[in-house]
């Protein structure tokens, strides 16, 4: 007869207290971050880590602020699930570099996301795309030519 896996309550409690103890300081963690605010469209949750500070000024500044905030161009629009997955990916690369302080003084954009930015310039200026396509076989993604458009970095 098979012996079972916990013959102890003692070990189920100390597994419990554990898991418990993780989900507090996860949680705790979530809200002292203010993780909460990542779940809303509003640009001022982009500015909540200070290594965004400076491009956050910048969109202030610049003539998307009037029309577009960070998801507009910075998340996938075909879908509520895509959307959310890709802030998620995004939220935990970010906490990831924020608390192992891996991020560069000038930020980068990985190809994802730069990919996920070029399709919504595509959808959200589609009439002027659609009229200088035919004159550009090859055309560069929409930042190498308009890099500081959304915001400026820091060089």
């Amino acid at each position: 007869m098979a012996k079972p896996l916990f013959r102890r309550p003692t070990l189920l409690f100390v597994l419990a207290g554990l898991f418990c103890i993780v989900l507090g300081m996860g949680l705790f963690t979530f809200v002292y971050a203010k993780g909460y605010s990542y779940l809303s469209d509003d640009p001022a949750a982009c500015n909540n880590c200070h290594v965004m500070r400076g491009q956050y000024d910048a969109w202030q500044h610049s003539v998307h602020s009037r029309v577009a905030g960070c998801n507009d161009c910075h998340t996938p629009h075909d879908s509520v699930i895509s959307k959310y997955l890709v802030k998620a990916i995004n939220g935990w690369n970010h906490s990831v570099a924020f608390t192992f302080q891996t991020y560069g003084e000038v930020l980068h954009i990985r190809d994802f996301n730069a990919d996920v930015v070029q399709g919504n310039c595509l959808s959200c200026h589609a009439n002027v795309v659609s009229a200088i396509a035919p004159y550009h076989d090859d055309a560069p993604d929409c930042v190498s030519c308009h890099a500081g458009i959304g915001h400026r970095t820091r060089k």
